[in-house]
């Protein structure tokens, strides 16, 4: 009996692990973080971005604090293709607090590339980086600049 309840355990054990792994990859939402010319740009959605509208959180910070005098602007694009036609959706991003938020349409599955846009008193900067619609960023390994180029 002592066997049983030790295999039925073990067994309850990887079934919450496997729940907990599925989760990280596939549940959690977008995030990318890197910085351009002194800026740090944090992107983030709540829920993995899928076809269809997506909401995405920007924020803008120096030295750690919140940027919330800039014009913001996410582009999300795909380069043309055989057989398929170049497409983007721009996205203005709306002060709410410290962040800028704005939604984006993705019209099709695939790999998108994004320019997050700005302007700060004058000066014109750009941080780059690319999604997979469908899956999240752990999946992704994205954060700390490893999915964004920041140029």
């Amino acid at each position: 009996m002592m066997k049983c309840n030790g295999i039925l355990l073990a067994g309850k054990k990887l079934l919450v692990l496997l729940f907990i792994l599925s989760n990280l990859a596939f549940g959690a939402g977008f995030y990318d973080k890197g910085i351009t010319k002194g800026i740090t740009v944090e992107i983030k959605s709540a829920k993995t971005l899928v076809e269809g509208e997506n909401d995405i959180t920007i924020k803008l910070s120096k030295d750690g604090k919140a940027i919330t005098n800039a014009k913001v602007r996410a582009k999300f694009f795909m380069p043309e293709m055989p057989g398929m036609p170049y497409m983007e959706y721009i996205g203005n991003g709306t002060l709410d607090g410290d962040v800028y938020k704005t939604m984006i349409s993705f019209s099709m599955g695939g790999t998108w590339q994004y320019h997050i846009q700005f302007k700060l008193k004058g000066k014109k900067y750009r941080y780059r980086g690319s999604v997979n619609l469908g899956q999240s960023s752990g999946a992704m390994k994205c954060g700390a600049g490893k999915c964004g180029g920041g140029k």
